[in-house]
């Protein structure tokens, strides 16, 4: 469990960042899907990062596909600058993207009944 401890917080990458590898540790904020990539925003207390999920890595592709909202995840991965036209000023993380290279589920949520 020891290769999964958190190294950085959600609210703390910034372009210095890039190109270091990281875990991070939090639940998934929001979740959006696409045909060949996976956009998670995972948050703790400190603040959101994005984090993607590409077809590249089939297993772990499938296995982001499978989260849903509020699960807590521990997310390995690189820093990467978002494209130029895809940077969010609207958060301190928002030039930055994290390439997920491997991703444990600490807790599911299951789907509320209302």
């Amino acid at each position: 469990m020891a290769e999964w401890q958190r190294t950085h917080t959600c609210g703390e990458l910034r372009e210095a960042h890039v190109g270091q590898s990281v875990v991070l540790n939090g639940w998934v904020n929001t979740y959006r899907a696409y045909n060949d990539q996976i956009f998670i925003d995972l948050r703790d207390r400190y603040g959101l990062t994005q984090v993607v999920f590409e077809a590249d890595h089939p297993e772990l592709f499938a296995a982001a596909a499978e989260c849903g909202n509020e699960w807590v995840l521990s997310v390995r991965g690189t820093v990467r600058e978002r494209l130029p036209d895809k940077h969010n000023s609207k958060l301190s993380t928002g030039d930055i993207e994290v390439l997920a290279g491997g991703l444990t589920v600490l807790n599911r949520c299951p789907t509320p009944a209302f």
